[in-house]
């Protein structure tokens, strides 16, 4: 457990030197998950522009999320105004960014697999004035 928990924090940093590269403000969210309080992985932001970011690395072709994760979130988004996504790193491709709403509902989770429309990380970090 301790080294999927350890790949899990490498990939997010992974994501956060993304976004300092290109002049993104950006942090990990200590404890994400495990507390009370909505809390998503890492939060993102440029020029007015607030992610709040979910993020999964997945040997699998498809990642399961909790409905609370995701109602988390959303949450937390709200509250902050900002566009939540989702991040899935799937084995062999780089980092894709989902909306909640390219997510598929089960009876008892969500769903996206490496085959749903997806925006690249460097779709995702365009700043502000490219949108």
């Amino acid at each position: 457990m301790t080294n999927m928990k350890a790949k899990g924090t490498a990939a997010e940093r992974e994501l956060i030197h993304k976004f300092w590269e290109n002049n993104w403000a950006a942090a990990r969210v200590a404890g994400s998950g495990s507390m009370r309080y909505p809390s998503p992985d890492i939060i993102a932001g440029k020029e007015g522009m607030l992610y709040v970011i979910e993020c999964k690395t997945t040997k699998d072709e498809k990642q399961y999320f909790e409905k609370k994760e995701i109602t988390e979130l959303k949450k937390f988004a709200d509250i902050v105004t900002g566009i939540p996504y989702i991040a899935v790193k799937f084995k062999g491709k780089n980092w894709r960014f989902y909306l909640i709403s390219h997510l598929k509902e089960t009876s008892k989770n969500y769903v996206i697999t490496s085959k749903e429309p997806y925006f690249t990380s460097e779709e995702i970090i365009k700043t502000t004035k490219d949108l």
